[in-house]
């Protein structure tokens, strides 16, 4: 499937070559998102990446995929993004930071705090794993600069991401396409045995 290469980095398993394409739709803040991430990166990510049983034949891209009626989405999303840009090797580690805290970030522990007061949070979590010496790389790209209503750095790949969604249909998260149609029947609650036996029915190459 198509990614703009902005968004390399969201390739997190895989050449970008191979022949088979795992699009994998997550929300940070959605607690089924969370448990399916923590099986990605155990099981899918060592089955695709280079020496792998499917290396070369499969890639996994993560599709961040912004659910507004979870008011803190857009912003965990934009951080996500911002590491993309300014660590892209440390984007999954990111992400798994981020899933590993999502409570942090639910509706309710959101409530009281200002947009500022999330962001000042996720960079601190993005310096744990990015390190010090690019935090403040990270802070300026996630910081509203120009206009009133410009947004940010990342905007413009936010936006990205969200039409790409729209446009094939994706509303909830997690959603997985398999060569670019939805696969109904993969869950959340998949291990090993399912993505194996998935994988192996899949796979024509």
């Amino acid at each position: 499937m198509a990614l703009q290469p902005s968004l390399r980095p969201l390739v997190i398993a895989g050449s970008a070559h191979a022949p088979h394409t795992l699009d994998i739709f997550l929300d940070y803040v959605c607690p089924f998102s969370a448990k399916m991430a923590l099986a990605i990166d155990s099981v899918l990510v060592p089955l695709c990446t280079d020496g792998g049983k499917y290396g070369g034949k499969v890639k996994v891209i993560f599709r961040p995929q912004v659910q507004p009626w979870h008011a803190s989405s857009t912003l965990v999303h934009e951080a996500g993004l911002a590491v993309a840009r300014v660590a892209p090797q440390q984007f999954w580690p990111f992400a798994l930071a981020l899933f590993k805290q999502q409570d942090e970030y639910f509706d309710i522990p959101t409530s009281t705090t200002t947009p500022l007061e999330v962001r000042s949070k996720l960079t601190k979590l993005a310096e744990s794993v990015i390190g010090s010496s690019l935090a403040n790389e990270f802070k300026d790209l996630l910081e509203l600069k120009g206009s009133p209503n410009g947004g940010n750095a990342v905007t413009d790949d936010l936006k990205y991401t969200i039409k790409y969604s729209r446009q094939n249909s994706v509303h909830v998260s997690p959603t997985v396409l398999w060569d670019g149609l939805v696969a109904n029947e993969i869950s959340s609650s998949w291990g090993e045995k399912e993505w194996n036996d998935f994988l192996t029915a899949k796979v024509a190459v």
